[in-house]
């Protein structure tokens, strides 16, 4: 008991000394700028005002005459305009590289992965994932996966959901369940069944969820001091942080430990067996299974929660999906991965649905060396620079007047989808670092999508409430996205 309690005493102890060095430093060398931007930040006056942060920062980087705004308490230039979003990116990319701060805020968890790496390290680890992405194997594995997941677990759960009176469904969570199934499988074959009708909960999702939420918090404490003693002493969000990405690396390291069983054998066509070809090294491999988590499972399910959202307030929009796979299928199941991009207009609903709700809202790099953005701002060495994809896509100088409105149309040129720069618009990243994956991500938010407008009609349990974000590194929707689901009539 005496033991126990001195444990308890030690943590407060080395509690408060970490947010006491945390305040000093973060009062010390941050609060002193009283400018009125600075002041609305550290207060959350702008809360009074605007429901979600990235629409406080919409709002002040449409009246800033450049773009660009600077937060001084975070040392943070946040900038909207495209020709800065191309010189970071492209023109001068390795002045600014993801950086130092980030790696170590995130390394316990992503390790060296390649959302966490920069220099030759990165350039390695994408120069292999785009050798295996780009094959046309690759693609149509991912397609054979997706499709099972939909046919054999996400419509039989809704269509025996929709059977029930006056019931609300979740499903946002239902996305996030389904994209975990879909990497888990497509990424090292593994099969969590996290969408069986019973809803199970697995133990991988739980402490992958926590993992990337406790390493996010870490950016937001006043100091990184603050959670270096606390990981330092084992204590708090540390001590959880760590027995989640125990979890993690456990359940990691006994996929790759059963693949190296397997040997060159079996023909698997798992991404993981793919990169196992060309290296054993576990540290790497587990690095590689972590990374693909965090890609393809967040970012589809926030793609398809903030398309829902706004399709079933569009029932014109929804009328032309369905009619033009109408004419496509003709009235036949999706059979490869080339009849999708026959589907020009969903292309375009997909496009325009992730311009308003981006999966990602913002991207941050580090300065190495002083800069002077396209615009004239100077960027002094160590500084953050953050481009905000949320508020560019509610840009006028970009998108135009009529840059609120979800009209898909805007991404057609004479029924033909036609891109626009990814400077412009840069739900993929761009440049040097474009996703790899950004081919099998569409064919799976297109894939969810068609499959459930031609099975059912949605409409929002709460059709008035603007959707409030949690933080975290992808957009996700606080109050989930309840709705009601009908079948419809004459369609099996």
């Amino acid at each position: 008991m005496v033991i126990e309690d001195a444990s308890i005493i030690l943590v407060f102890i080395i509690l408060f000394i970490s947010l006491f060095i945390g305040t000093f430093i973060y009062c010390k060398t941050r609060v002193h700028c009283r400018c009125e931007i600075c002041h609305a930040y550290v207060t959350s006056s702008w809360s009074f005002e605007f429901v979600n942060l990235c629409d406080w920062y919409t709002h002040l980087l449409k009246n800033s005459p450049t773009k660009t705004i600077h937060i001084h308490v975070l040392n943070n230039t946040i900038t909207s305009n495209q020709q800065n979003v191309e010189y970071m990116l492209k023109t001068r990319f390795e002045n600014y590289p993801k950086g130092k701060a980030f790696n170590a805020i995130l390394g316990d968890f992503l390790g060296r992965g390649i959302f966490n790496a920069d220099g030759e390290s990165w350039r390695f680890q994408r120069k292999m994932a785009c050798l295996e992405l780009g094959k046309m194997s690759m693609r149509s594995y991912a397609f054979e996966v997706v499709n099972y997941e939909i046919d054999h677990r996400l419509i039989p759960l809704i269509t025996s959901f929709s059977r029930k009176e006056h019931e609300v469904l979740d499903l946002q969570d239902v996305f996030r369940r389904f994209s975990f199934d879909v990497i888990c499988k497509f990424s090292f074959g593994y099969d969590p069944k996290c969408l069986d009708e019973s809803f199970p909960l697995s133990d991988l999702a739980v402490a992958f969820d926590l993992a990337s939420r406790l390493s996010a918090q870490r950016a937001m404490t006043p100091s990184p001091l603050v959670w270096k003693i606390k990981r330092l002493f084992n204590v708090g969000s540390e001590k959880r942080l760590q027995e989640s990405i125990k979890t993690v690396n456990k359940f990691a390291q006994e996929v790759i430990r059963q693949r190296n069983k397997l040997g060159c054998c079996c023909n698997h066509e798992d991404l993981l067996s793919r990169f196992m070809t060309t290296t054993k090294d576990p540290s790497y491999l587990r690095d590689i299974v972590i990374s693909f988590l965090l890609a393809g499972r967040d970012t589809i399910a926030s793609s398809l929660t903030g398309l829902l959202w706004l399709l079933a307030q569009q029932p014109d929009v929804v009328s032309r999906i369905r009619a033009e796979a109408l004419i496509v299928t003709q009235n036949k199941a999706m059979t490869c991965f080339e009849q999708l991009r026959e589907l020009h207009y969903l292309q375009a609903v997909v496009y325009e649905g992730m311009r308003l709700f981006p999966p990602i809202q913002f991207n941050s790099k580090f300065c190495l060396q002083d800069d002077v953005l396209p615009d004239g701002t100077f960027i002094k060495k160590g500084t953050r620079v953050t481009y905000h994809s949320y508020a560019m896509g509610r840009m006028e100088t970009i998108w135009g007047s009529d840059c609120l409105v979800f009209k898909p149309e805007r991404w057609l040129k004479d029924g033909v989808f036609y891109q626009e720069t990814p400077f412009k618009y840069p739900i993929f990243q761009a440049g040097y670092r474009m996703c790899l994956g950004k081919e099998m991500s569409l064919l799976e938010v297109k894939s969810v999508i068609l499959s459930l407008l031609q099975r059912f009609d949605i409409e929002l349990a709460h059709p008035t409430l603007t959707p409030r974000f949690s933080p975290g590194l992808t957009a996700t929707f606080a109050d989930g996205l309840p709705v009601r689901v009908c079948e419809r009539r004459g369609h099996t």
